[in-house]
This record gives structure tokens, sequence and C-alpha cells, in this order.
């Protein structure tokens, strides 16, 4: 296997074992590895195609998963998409897109950053959505106040979640890139 294959399929497993994780019952509420699966595919998959897809495949498997088997109890009708989920995959991919923009050069102090916009993104975008689209609150700027001020509390668990898993998913692949030759990266003099 060449150094790109197996970069690649590094990649792919890690963020595809993140969202396995976010469908195990163990984490606390928000805290989970979406913006840091989306966030990490950006900032490692070459192709551009692939660092939005990928990660945006992983979230839809894991919300398939969860809304027609964890969740079935509540909803026994076949669930494709959520109400709102629009909103979730449009930051989705916009996180990766930061990856992509902002972390050609992957430091601990650029993934800080990022996962904290990301996170930040995310908040914005999701919230906006559920104001605009889920009947919960009112049409008015005080309704999107409200919406966003009853979201907070989920925001801190949210950047938690992005902080931790792009700290565990930049690690192991770094770690990776250290401890085995075919996948460190060709070091041009």
């Amino acid at each position: 296997m060449n150094f790109n294959t197996s970069r690649t399929l590094l990649i792919v497993c890690l963020i595809f074992c993140a969202a396995v994780y976010r469908i195990l019952p163990v984490h606390i509420l928000n805290v989970a590895p979406i913006g840091a699966m989306a966030l990490f595919g950006g900032a490692n998959l070459k192709k551009s195609w692939q660092a939005i897809f990928i990660p945006l495949s992983a979230l839809f498997v894991g919300d398939l998963f969860l809304n027609n088997v964890t969740y079935k109890a509540m909803n026994p009708t076949f669930t494709l998409f959520y109400t709102g989920a629009v909103w979730v995959y449009v930051s989705f991919a916009l996180i990766s897109l930061i990856g992509i923009v902002f972390l050609k050069k992957a430091t601990a102090k650029n993934v800080l950053f990022a996962s904290i916009g990301g996170s930040i993104l995310f908040f914005i975008v999701s919230n906006f959505g559920t104001w605009l689209s889920a009947g919960i609150y009112p049409q008015t700027f005080s309704g999107l106040a409200t919406c966003y001020v009853a979201a907070v509390p989920f925001f801190v668990n949210t950047l938690a979640g992005d902080l931790l898993f792009s700290a565990i998913l930049f690690g192991v692949y770094e770690f990776s890139q250290r401890r085995f030759f075919v996948l460190a990266p060709e070091k041009i003099n």
C-alpha cells in the first residue's frame, strides 16, 4: 500500500471511528466528535470533495442509526432526515471548509482556533435554522435571541466535544505519521 492510500484509509477510519463513538450511549449530551470529524477531514483529505463528502457521509450514517434505531421508540416511522438537518449539514460542510482553508498546517494552535471557530459557526448556523424552521420560537428578533440564549448550555458541551475530539483525531494522526513509516509525509529538501 502506498503513502496516499494508507494515509487516506487512516483518515477515513478515524472519521468513521469518531462517528461510531457518536452513536454509543456513553457520552454527555452534545459532547460528541461531530465538529472535529468535519475539521479533521477538511484539514487532511487532499481532495476538497472528499474533505466534505466523507465526514458528511459519516454524519449521515450516524444520523440514520440514531434516528431509526436509538430513537425509534420516540418516532416509529423511518427517518431519512430530521427537521432542521439541512442546517446541521450546511454547518458541518462549512466546518470542513474551515479545515481546508485554515489548517493547511495543522499546528496545535491552529487546530485550537479552528475548533473554536467551528463550534461557534455550528452554534450560529444550527440555532438560526432551529429558530427559522422548527416552529418553537416566534419569527421575531426576540424569538431569535431567545433561541440563541436557550442554546448556550448546549454550546458549552459542543465546544468541549469539538476541542476534545479535535485533539484526539489530530493527535492520533500525528502519532501515526511519526510511528509508521508508510504514513510519514515525504520531506522535501
